[in-house]
């Protein structure tokens, strides 16, 4: 974080001259301007695919919310929520009753943008009450021209949902209730769309181009795969790396010819792990790494994707685990985590039949293997024995589900970046960065 918003995680550190300055979605607040979409106000109600229907009052920009209708369990960081990319596609339903009520600060969101379609709530507050606000939550969507509805019963929502799962939704204006009745009749799942194309970027960056360690010795540099990637990720992987943020599709050989990176991580995003669109360049180029035994690491959309690069089937979740609350088993030291997640599929252990097969799978049959790596599940969650982290058995790769670096959320498994880090200078052996050899 900066002192005037944006996002710059090189900034300030030993060797980095000319760091990465990029925008916050908070950043639009800070003029006191709000341009744009148009206050959405009056009666709302939100329609949902099985027939069901709630009333609420309507907040944020004035626009129709249509998706795949999820929830979040989280008592706090409905910014980062808000402007994390893996809630593109989606309508989001915040279970805590109160929702915005510390505001929206400068500098602490998880990408330029607000991804949800739109965002359901008990009650959102007008008037916040924080010394670093600079907006309330209704400001922030009217900003980025997302809607809202509010007094909505949201526990009778999320029980549907638990029960039922995710489905698809519309709200709007009262008297738009028929339009978007029909309007929901013709909808598609979001899954059948390249999300990753959506939110990802489309050219290579040099975040804290010339780092240094404590030392005086230059970091390795990690190429990150942008799937949708949060800002706490590349501040997390900045800390210990110089870090070339890139597109999903940029390719392997591109990546190690133009770029000479020591390292490769794959990050979250939205979306079905299995949508052949860029999503399928991020698995060929993960596939690769492993074949070329360099250090891989991959989260939540990039673990699925890793395991799919390796043969194992994805599935998807009755209603996704989404919170700062869920409890991750390491099945080899027994320590169990509290983490924070946020996905709607996951890997299916091999030769285990997966709790909702994929239909792809169904009719096309098992995934092909790009990689011959075996994978072996190391982390499975407590509640419902789900996996949610893989080792690659006798090479420098390893995945998890869940989000070790949370903020706000638990920190129980924040060193999972240091293993990472570990890792990379195991194999390096003590020399210098492959851009820093031979001068290129």
């Amino acid at each position: 974080m900066t002192s005037h918003g944006g996002f710059s995680p090189g900034e300030g550190q030993s060797g980095v001259f000319n760091p990465f300055c990029g925008i916050d979605a908070a950043d639009i607040l800070l003029s006191g301007d709000i341009v744009g979409s148009k206050r959405a106000s009056g009666k709302g109600v939100i329609l949902l695919a099985d027939g069901s229907r709630f009333e609420g009052d309507l907040f944020g920009a004035e626009a129709i919310g249509e998706g795949e209708l999820v929830f979040t369990t989280g008592m706090t960081g409905f910014q980062e929520s808000l402007s994390d990319p893996s809630f593109a596609g989606q309508v989001l339903t915040f279970t805590w009753p109160l929702l915005g009520n510390y505001g929206v600060a400068e500098g602490i969101s998880e990408s330029s943008g607000v991804w949800p379609r739109g965002v359901v709530c008990r009650e959102w507050i007008d008037h916040p009450d924080h010394r670093d606000c600079i907006g309330s939550v209704d400001d922030f969507l009217l900003a980025h021209g997302v809607p809202g509805i509010t007094s909505v019963d949201t526990r009778a929502l999320t029980r549907r949902v638990r029960e039922h799962g995710v489905i698809l939704c519309q709200f709007g204006p009262l008297e738009m209730e028929e339009e978007m009745r029909s309007r929901l009749e013709k909808m598609t799942s979001p899954d059948l769309e390249d999300l990753v194309d959506e939110v990802s970027r489309d050219d290579a960056v040099l975040l804290n181009e010339g780092v240094l360690d404590a030392n005086g010795i230059p970091k390795p540099r990690i190429a990150a795969l942008d799937c949708g990637i949060k800002y706490n990720i590349l501040r997390q992987l900045s800390n210990r790396f110089e870090v070339l943020w890139c597109p999903p599709d940029v390719g392997y050989d591109t990546l190690v010819s133009d770029w000479q990176i020591d390292a490769l991580f794959c990050s979250n995003g939205p979306g079905d792990p299995a949508h052949g669109g860029k999503a399928m360049a991020a698995r060929r180029a993960l596939a690769t790494g492993l074949e070329e035994n360099m250090p891989v690491m991959g989260i939540c959309l990039g673990h699925q994707l890793l395991g799919l690069a390796t043969g194992l089937e994805t599935y998807k979740l009755r209603y996704g685990h989404r919170g700062a609350n869920q409890p991750v088993v390491d099945l080899i030291s027994s320590k169990v985590s509290i983490t924070s997640q946020n996905h709607g599929f996951a890997v299916n252990p091999r030769g285990e039949e997966p709790l909702a097969p994929h239909p792809i799978w169904q009719s096309q049959g098992a995934p092909v293997a790009l990689s011959e790596a075996e994978t072996t599940v190391r982390f499975v969650n407590a509640n419902d024995r789900t996996v949610e982290g893989l080792d690659v058995v006798g090479r420098p790769a390893f995945s998890v589900q869940y989000h070790p670096e949370a903020c706000p959320g638990p920190h129980d498994a924040d060193y999972l970046f240091d293993r990472f880090s570990e890792i990379v200078a195991k194999e390096m052996d003590g020399k210098l960065p492959l851009s820093k050899r031979g001068g290129a």
